[in-house]
Order: C-alpha cells, then structure tokens, then sequence
C-alpha cells in the first residue's frame, strides 16, 4: 500500500530464529534469525518453494508456536514471555486463520461453524452471536446454505465458511495458509477476491500463504522465504 508506513505495526518480528530438538546433536534450525515487519491494512504474499519455512513463520506469527529466540509483537503485544493463556486469549481475539483444508465440523450447520470462535467469549449473548454469524454469512454468499451441514457444501462454499468463521470475531490480522491450494480456479478466484474484499473494506490485515505466482503478484506485497530466510 502507497501508505503503509504511515500504519502502526500490526506484525514487528526482530531476529526471529526457530529451531527444533534443541541441544540435541540432530537439532535443525528453521528459521535464522528473521526480521520482519506487517503494517495495518496490508495484503502480502508469503511466498518461497516448500519447506522454505513458510509455515513455520505463519505459526510463529499466529502465536500457534513460539520462538526459540528473538521477539515476537502482535498488533502491539510483546508475546514473547506471555504465559499460554495470555496468548490464546490474544491469539483469539486479534489472529484468524484460514488453512488448505477447512477444518469444518461437518456435523454442524455452516451458521454454527461460524459462531464456534464466539462461544467462549464472553461478550456475545446468544443473540448477538448468531445476528453476527449469520452477518458473516451473509457477506460470502452463501445465506441460502447457511442451515445446510458443513459436509454438504462444495469445496469452494466450505472455504466460505471458513473465511467467516476466521473473521467473526473481528481480528486485526488474518493468516491464510494456502486458502485456495485445493480449490478449482473459479473457487480459488472467489476466495482470494473475498479476502481481499474484507480486506480492503474493514482493513483487515492479511498474510497469504501461497504457491500461485499469478495470485502472489495480486497483492499490495510479496515476502518471499528461502531456506528459513526473508529474502525479498
């Protein structure tokens, strides 16, 4: 964005390394020393070939992980001595996640996948938890399917859904993991156009994951990761 310096850090990562059995003599080091910064109302492309650490980085800043050194901050959050509760309460509160793979309850209505981040929050009565889900619903197309069980909707209408339930809440930052890795072009070009949409209309700020180069050159930004490094 022509602006983006001028928007507060939403994602501040300073020399961020991440690496696995510690101490031990196969221990493997993912990520070196990472710096990166993710200004409000951004849409990046996280790009690089895979095993590049890409995901390692998404969890990282998902606070689904922690580093093993370096600073972590999240729209203004110093996460990095945070015990786990403090990180799950800002985790969900401020982060959505939308993976490959939906990770629907199908047994649930689309309408009830979108209100499950809410029930544990206690500032929405029931009312106001299916007036904001059903809003949601209602905002990726699919208010006709909204009482249809997850598991008989089509892959491109179960990523819908998993769009709005990543966004019911609210965050500041959505991570989006290869939203579109197992969808056909139409439905892969309908989920990246309704996340763009939000974002451009509610400023969310949203970190997309992605092996499409055409996708990637769509986005205000591309940061590229090669080997556990930020290169571009």
């Amino acid at each position: 964005m022509a602006d983006a310096l001028a928007h507060p850090a939403v994602v501040q990562l300073r020399g961020v390394r991440k690496a696995y059995n510690v101490g031990e003599a196969f221990e493997t080091e993912v990520l070196h020393g990472i710096d990166l910064t993710v200004r409000h109302g951004e849409f990046c492309a996280v790009v690089g070939p895979s095993g590049s650490g890409k995901s390692t980085l998404l969890n990282i800043i998902g606070l689904l992980d922690r580093p093993t050194s370096g600073t972590v901050e999240v729209c203004g959050a110093q996460t990095t001595t945070l015990h786990d509760r403090a990180l799950t309460q800002l985790r969900g509160h401020n982060i959505g996640f939308v993976f490959q793979y939906h990770h629907l309850i199908t047994a649930f209505t689309a309408l009830e996948n979108v209100m499950m981040p809410m029930l544990g929050a206690e500032e929405f009565a029931s009312a106001a938890m299916r007036s904001r889900a059903e809003g949601l619903i209602d905002s990726v197309g699919l208010t006709h399917w909204k009482d249809n069980g997850a598991g008989k909707l089509s892959g491109g209408q179960q990523q819908r859904v998993a769009i709005a339930r990543a966004l019911v809440m609210g965050p500041a930052l959505l991570l989006a993991d290869e939203p579109t890795g197992n969808l056909d072009t139409k439905s892969a070009d309908e989920v990246f156009a309704l996340l763009r949409r939000f974002n451009e209309e509610h400023g969310t700020t949203v970190l997309f994951v992605t092996h499409n180069v055409a996708m990637s050159e769509r986005c205000d930004r591309i940061i590229e990761v090669i080997d556990g490094r930020v290169t571009a």
